[in-house]
């Protein structure tokens, strides 16, 4: 499982022209999701965002999680996550999960999520055409891998 996690002051998700989420002070939380990912993946990464401490103090400091600072979670499936770029021009996604098993851990991930942050989190459409608005706070962006955990 791959995640880009954006701090952001706003985020919105439209669906053919409609606003289906919307977010102020918070995370925005791309998702991509391999054939090879399980619940220890889920749980691992909800853990990690949760207390993930990446948001200003008093004093400037990045020091607070989404939980401290009353903030929000919105979580947008993207299989190009698992884009491997290493032969041609065009892109391979043949790593990341067919909708039959990535949307079962999708919706697990955006469930456990909120019960490990006690934070509103909202979603996109998983495997619709979405346009997703965000302002990038910071700029604030970290990138975590379940299989590769630095």
């Amino acid at each position: 499982m791959r995640i880009v996690i954006q701090r952001v002051s706003h985020a919105s998700v439209a669906v053919e022209g409609r606003e289906v989420s919307r977010i102020q002070l918070g995370l925005l939380i791309l998702l991509g999701i391999e054939s090879e990912d399980s619940d220890e993946d889920i749980e691992w990464l909800c853990k990690k965002v949760s207390a993930m401490r990446i948001f200003s103090d008093a004093a400037g400091l990045m020091n607070l999680s989404v939980q401290e600072v009353g903030g929000a979670i919105l979580v947008v499936s993207q299989f190009t996550l698992h884009g491997s770029t290493k032969k041609g021009n065009r892109p391979s996604f043949i790593r990341a999960a067919r909708p039959e098993a990535a949307i079962p851990l999708y919706e697990r991930f955006v469930q456990k999520l909120a019960q490990e942050s006690g934070r509103p989190v909202c979603t996109g459409v998983f495997g619709a055409d979405m346009k997703v608005e965000l302002i990038n706070d910071g700029p604030v962006t970290i990138l975590m891998d379940s299989k590769n955990r630095e």
